[in-house]
């Protein structure tokens, strides 16, 4: 179903008949009519409309946030999206409007919103039993702990459940501590590994982290590609690991943590040859290496079920939530059995981690990702998106890099290639009406530069081509208006408004 959406267009008004021209191009639906610009993007096909809404408007749910809910809690958007329904890669507002989710809900969402097996071992689940306690048997979580187990290799196979990444991380550093008798953590700057205590001085940005205690914590040299000083040479950014155990510990550590590829930092992906090196510099130190899969986890990388495997290594420790419920709250510590035994000194105990109804969902994620081959989805479509995307940086001077794997995709925003200056408040602007044009991206990075792209993984080829327009409209990806030191913010946004209007083509079919 098309639905016409109708927005200023002032931001393109600069340039007399910009907007119109642009528009024509991409072979878009527009008419003006006083200053604004009505748009009727062409989304693929899609057989489902969602029932009508009657709840509540978005401005009556904002004065509830603001009344009720933690004033830490934030949203995108200059006019915040009220999202009712969901299906499959497609999300739907308070009016019906379709969107594109290239987010999925922060890497996620892997199977599709509201996936029908997913969706029928929940219901089925919670109809026989929604809770007991772990202190009785019941099969749905020892059915999943199997089922996951296999998916590990080497002797990675005892599992415990947690409901979240935070949680996780928090669990597997505690063990890494019993098992070793030392405190010190290493993890890399620009990491994000969650918001309580000690994942929070794990974590290497100074957003996330409030003024507590870094708990034993030392931040070793990021190995960026892009930005870092060694460029994709991972054995030289592995030398600060053995550098930092000789100075900052008493040479011995309790565990290196770390994501294959960063996704709040922005979607970076390890420099080749550095997990092996940082492992071989950590293990010799006496210290357990933890993997942190919470986003690069299930097949989302495309290549591999797991973030891990690109570089070719064996965690001791393997954390993962997110994707492994497709939005239901679950996370799981995986080790192996020697290092399990730690927990028995104690007792070990979370009320809500192995819920049965959570469990059978992540049994239903395993299935499904085994039975439509989504693993190998996101490897062709995600490698034929970021083909045009590359093209994309080949044509703009905006685009600084375009990095990652599978559908775990980054796009950096620049506004000097040379330099690598942040095009922070660019990247803004053009997230803000690309949703006007319905297709939901995230953004992240150190200097909040970095388009997100983590779709569910069932995006088609459909939902990321888009040959058909660059071939009959190649003018349609030409920038004129490049923005440069001393460029005031006016030409800069027309600049981002024929950027975004290129990369919205990306995710749009044009069939």
């Amino acid at each position: 179903m098309q639905r016409v959406v109708t927005r200023s267009a002032k931001w393109v008004g600069e340039i007399p008949g910009l907007s119109q021209r642009c528009y024509s191009q991409l072979g878009l639906a527009t008419s003006k009519k006083d200053d604004d610009m009505i748009i009727n993007p062409r989304m693929p096909h899609f057989d489902y409309s969602p029932p009508p809404y009657n709840g509540p408007t978005a401005d009556e749910i904002l004065n509830k946030r603001k009344d009720f809910l933690s004033p830490s809690m934030f949203h995108f958007y200059e006019k915040p999206l009220n999202l009712v329904h969901g299906k499959m890669q497609y999300l739907f507002d308070d009016n019906g409007r379709r969107y594109l989710d290239a987010f999925g809900g922060i890497a996620t969402v892997c199977c599709g919103h509201c996936h029908p097996d997913v969706v029928e071992a929940i219901v089925n689940q919670t109809k026989r039993l929604q809770h007991s306690t772990i202190l009785y048997l019941n099969h749905a979580i020892t059915d999943f702990a199997e089922a996951l187990a296999s998916k590990l290799p080497g002797d990675l196979k005892v599992v415990f459940f947690t409901n979240s990444g935070t949680e996780a991380n928090e669990l597997a550093i505690m063990m890494a501590k019993l098992y070793t008798g030392c405190h010190d953590i290493i993890s890399l700057r620009n990491a994000y590994h969650g918001n309580a205590g000690v994942t929070m001085s794990t974590t290497g940005q100074s957003i996330w982290k409030f003024n507590v205690v870094q708990s034993g914590v030392h931040h070793t040299i990021n190995p960026d590609p892009y930005r870092g000083v060694f460029g994709s040479d991972g054995e030289k950014y592995a030398k600060d690991v053995e550098d930092l155990i000789q100075s900052a510990t008493s040479g011995s550590v309790a565990a290196f943590m770390s994501e294959a590829i960063q996704g709040v930092g922005g979607i970076v992906e390890l420099a080749p040859g550095y997990l092996p090196a940082a492992y071989s510099i950590v293990q010799k130190a006496g210290g357990l290496c933890i993997a942190d899969e919470v986003q690069a986890g299930f097949a989302r990388t495309g290549s591999h079920f797991w973030g891990f495997e690109n570089q070719g290594v064996v965690p001791d420790i393997v954390t993962m939530a997110k994707g492994i419920g497709n939005g239901i709250p679950l996370g799981a510590v995986v080790t192996t059995p020697e290092i399990a035994q730690v927990l028995k000194r104690r007792n070990y105990f979370n009320t809500f981690g192995g819920n049965p109804v959570c469990t059978a969902a992540g049994l239903a994620v395993l299935r499904v990702i085994e039975k439509e081959k989504l693993q190998e989805n996101a490897h062709v479509v995600g490698s034929y998106l970021k083909e045009r995307l590359m093209d994309l940086k080949n044509k703009h001077d905006i685009v600084g890099d375009v990095r990652g794997r599978g559908l775990l995709l980054g796009v950096e925003l620049v506004t000097d290639h040379k330099l690598k200056t942040p095009a922070s408040a660019e990247t803004v602007h053009i997230m803000d009406k690309m949703k006007d044009m319905g297709v939901l991206v995230g953004k992240g990075g150190f200097r909040g530069n970095v388009f997100r792209i983590t779709p569910p993984l069932c995006f088609t080829k459909e939902d990321a081509d888009c040959e058909d327009i660059l071939s009959r409209h190649p003018g349609a990806l030409r920038s004129r208006y490049a923005p440069s030191p001393g460029k005031d913010w006016t030409t800069t946004r027309v600049y981002c408004s024929q950027f975004y209007l290129a990369f919205l083509p990306e995710l749009f079919s044009t069939a």
